[in-house]
């Protein structure tokens, strides 16, 4: 009997290991969840096992009508095995403050089975009130911020700060190059993919609806999949349909690509400052976001350069029959995406913020990024020997949900489940930012970024195109015009442009390896004329009659035909797509260039002073102050009738608002908690996408017909963006909630 029930007691002791073993192997592999099923399991097995135990060795009664183990049993439990009571707390488990211990469950007794009279005793024990599992998470919010302050105090400020900080700033560089291709290309692409005006208004509008969805994505999907590998995913798909789009062909998929690229390029924004505040100290928080912002200009310039140097260049082409051309547009489109790439390399480098596996209750991921930032700054300060003192941070209790889905449970069902799971996950963050603590602060700051966003882009898009328009006004001053003319047995093979003829006649007349630009012919007769080698741009016919003329290898389509009657006419060989030429846009383009490049450079000075005076005079005075002078500004584009006029002033107003652009992202990175920050900052920025569109259009409709508008629209909108930034809360010297 005693063999047996030794026999019994080894075998008990065994299963516990095994089970024990199986806990954590499996909360290796998957986490916390099936850290808890496999707990409930190990649990289920003592229990079995125990119970089977009591039948061949019945317990003492007692008089009170309790049970308790015998001694020689007790004595057995003392020497092999552990309890419920103490399961996960063996001497091989690290268990730090704050991280999940598993749900507490009562004894096994019957008493506690559905239905007996201490389920219900039971229940509230498992299961604690939403409300106060909330509360004590932000507590542990609370105390890990303080602690974690004090923990990059003593990390400094060093070499890692700085080398993340170029890496961050490819990915901000990277945006910045987006905003800019499309308008530099456009010029080209127009004439390459023979684009209608409604045609160029969307194609000038749909990167910014991409980076609208795609700051809405990432922001939210940085806070649950962590920072650094959201921007990586956002700037591969950026990167990689960037590429696409240099290489196809037809309008419709150039436009879907670049539709893409915008969805990829919107994350990097939200990410990045988000990113990048999680290992700065206070003290140098505002000042070194502000000088993380000059990476955007510093895009803006490497577009405007690389344009300028590859664009013009025409003969960087070539083209594989009529159907296949790559010419230098591509070229540059192509040269846009090495950011992107360059930044991805650099982040594959980098670690995860580390505040963002504290507040997800990864401890040891967490202090071993830190102690690597503590370990590079004391080496590149000459200090080696300086040991990371740290031993125990807080950790953010985490509210699990156990969902078994089973093993037999299809791929693609678990699949489904993650992504819904996921989507539940960032719908309750989103909403969280509109709960009573921080409705107002939503509110405010929504008003704000919307404001900016539409005045800013509104006025930046509208200055080009004034300057366009004056061109142009300057070009048709010097338009000729030819009435009623007879012209008979002439070849035509030299260039004609900036004409208008009007009722004339033209009798066997030849057109040779002619360029027309620019040119009108209305109310005209062309009778037995030869067409050949035509190359025309901004050329058509209106109300005109073609009597036996023959077309031959000509790019004159039928586009260009208005109300025209073509009798006994031929069209042979024709031009298949629209054939770039843009010697007529040479001049124009290096304009075009060079007044970007002067308004990203002007940026210069005002992102100098308000990286250097943030932590200094506060973020909202930052905010308000360079709004007000930015709507005083706005009032001096009255004055501005020349080209010269309107890029001074083009550099001025980009001077004096990037100062309320750094304020203004330093403010939103430091009014949300770190498990909200990115999914509000990108609430915030995809908002500002959409006041950007509409500020554009308004703006561009307006072009040529009146300026008081556009400037009065800018002006009200900085002036209440002004107003309501002053009700925001100052956060200088506070600690990274």
């Amino acid at each position: 009997m005693e063999d047996s029930y030794q026999n019994r007691t080894a075998f008990i002791k065994g299963a516990k290991d095994i089970a024990k073993e199986v806990k954590r192997q499996a909360s290796k592999k998957v986490g916390r969840s099936v850290d808890r099923m496999s707990d409930e399991y190990s649990k289920r097995s003592y229990s079995r096992f125990e119970e089977d135990d009591d039948d061949d060795h019945p317990m003492q009664g007692s008089q009170d009508g309790g049970y308790y183990r015998s001694d020689s049993q007790a004595a057995n439990d003392d020497d092999g095995g552990h309890s419920d009571s103490t399961e996960g707390h063996d001497e091989d488990d690290e268990i730090y403050e704050g991280e999940y211990q598993g749900i507490p469950r009562a004894d096994s007794g019957k008493s506690n089975l559905a239905g007996g009279p201490g389920s219900i005793t039971a229940g509230a024990q498992q299961f604690r009130d939403i409300g106060v599992s909330e509360a004590e998470r932000r507590k542990d919010q609370e105390e890990l911020a303080q602690q974690y302050e004090t923990i990059l105090q003593e990390c400094g400020h060093g070499k890692f700060q700085w080398t993340l900080y170029f890496v961050l700033g490819l990915a901000l560089m990277a945006d910045g190059v987006e905003i800019f291709v499309v308008g530099f290309v456009l010029p080209s692409a127009e004439k390459d993919m023979c684009l209608s005006e409604p045609s160029k208004s969307m194609l000038g509008l749909i990167v910014y609806f991409g980076m609208m969805v795609g700051a809405f994505l990432w922001g939210a999907m940085a806070d649950r999949i962590g920072r650094r590998q959201s921007l990586i995913i956002s700037l591969s798909i950026n990167s990689i349909f960037s590429f696409f789009s240099s290489f196809v062909q037809g309008y419709s998929t150039f436009l879907f690509c670049r539709l893409l690229s915008g969805v990829g390029i919107g994350g990097s924004i939200p990410i990045v400052f988000s990113y990048y505040s999680e290992f700065l100290s206070q003290e140098k928080r505002g000042e070194h976001l502000s000088w993380l912002c000059m990476f955007w200009m510093i895009g803006g310039i490497y577009a405007s350069a690389m344009a300028w140097a590859i664009i013009p260049h025409y003969g960087w082409s070539f083209q594989m029959g009529s159907a296949y051309q790559f010419h230098s547009w591509r070229v540059f489109v192509l040269v846009c995406a090495f950011p992107s790439v360059a930044a991805i390399a650099a982040l594959n480098a980098m670690p995860e913020s580390p505040r963002f596996y504290l507040e997800n209750g990864k401890h040891d991921e967490g202090w071993m990024i830190l102690k690597q930032v503590h370990d590079t700054n004391m080496r590149a300060k000459g200090y080696p020997e300086r040991v990371f003192t740290v031993t125990t941070i807080k950790t953010v209790k985490q509210i699990d949900e156990l969902v078994d889905i089973g093993i037999d449970t299809p791929v693609w069902q678990r699949y489904r489940l993650k992504i819904m799971s996921l989507s539940q996950q960032i719908r309750n963050n989103i909403l969280a930012c509109f709960s009573p603590e921080y409705k107002r602060t939503t509110f405010m700051l929504m008003a704000v970024w919307f404001s900016m966003s539409f005045s800013y882009y509104g006025l930046t898009v509208w200055f080009p195109d004034m300057i366009k328009y004056i061109q142009k006004q300057e070009y048709e001053s010097r338009t000729k015009t030819f009435t009623k003319e007879r012209v008979e047995h002439v070849t035509f093979n030299f260039t004609l442009e900036n004409q208008v003829h009007r009722e004339g006649h033209y009798f066997n007349d030849k057109f040779l390896n002619l360029k027309m630009k620019s040119m009108v012919f209305e109310d005209s007769v062309f009778e037995e004329c030869y067409f050949e080698d035509i190359t025309s741009t901004h050329t058509f016919f209106r109300n005109c009659t073609f009597i036996a003329s023959l077309f031959y290898n000509t790019d004159l389509f039928k586009y260009r035909f208005v109300n025209c009657k073509l009798i006994n006419s031929t069209f042979l060989h024709n031009k298949e797509g629209c054939m770039l030429d843009f010697s007529d846009d040479f001049n124009n383009a290096y304009m075009i260039y060079f007044v970007n490049f002067l308004g990203t450079l002007a940026v210069l000075p005002g992102n100098i002073v308000s990286a250097l005076l943030m932590d200094k005079i506060g973020r909202l005075r930052m905010l308000a102050g360079s709004s007000i002078i930015s709507c005083v500004s706005c009032f001096f584009l009255m004055f501005g009738n020349s080209e010269s006029g309107m890029i001074a002033l083009l550099c001025l107003f980009g001077g004096i608002s990037i100062a309320s652009w750094n304020a203004l992202d330093v403010i939103t990175v430091e009014l949300y908690p770190s498990d909200k920050r990115t999914t509000a900052f990108g609430f915030l920025n995809a908002l500002c996408k959409l006041a950007a569109v509409l500020g554009i259009s308004i703006f561009q409709s307006l072009v040529g017909i009146t300026k008081a508008v556009p400037i009065l629209f800018a002006a009200g909108a900085l002036a209440a963006g002004s107003f309501l930034a002053t009700k925001l809360p100052e956060t200088r010297g506070q600690v990274l909630q």
